[in-house]
């Protein structure tokens, strides 16, 4: 029974995030209240849950991926640009705050870093989750 796929998608995100505000290593920074969450955005975010609730939806897409980089996640939380009379353009998200997410996920050991290899090519950078990382995900019920 793995709750990740059983659960809908927005109803495990906000018991995820429930469940990171009791890990330590999982803090909002003070500089989130004053900056917007990607280009695209009119105004900084208003959500007080916002960091935990974005730390839970990358761990989820982490974990649905075999590895995952910050310039994946940057163009999945994007959005079009209202630009006036010109036509709506698509903006990456910002990448400080899902890097910094990224940070505090390793450090608290749910996932870990994958260099490279020369030579290999179905191996790509980019973070992968480990098993205390799984079963911390599988355990949120």
């Amino acid at each position: 029974m793995n709750p990740i796929y059983e659960l809908d998608a927005g109803e495990y995100n906000l018991k995820l995030a429930e469940a990171l505000k009791n890990v330590p290593e999982f803090k909002q920074p003070e500089w989130v209240a004053f900056v917007k969450s990607s280009a695209s955005k009119e105004r900084p975010i208003d959500d007080e849950n916002f960091w935990y609730k974005r730390a839970a939806s990358i761990l989820r897409q982490v974990y649905k991926r075999k590895f995952l980089g910050v310039n994946r996640l940057r163009t999945k939380y994007g959005s079009k640009k209202n630009r006036g009379y010109a036509p709506e353009k698509f903006m990456k998200a910002g990448g400080k705050i899902i890097r910094t997410i990224l940070q505090q996920s390793d450090t608290a050991g749910f996932t870990e870093i994958i260099k490279p290899n020369k030579g290999v090519r179905s191996q790509k950078p980019g973070r992968m989750i480990t098993q205390k990382g799984k079963e911390f995900l599988e355990g949120v019920k």
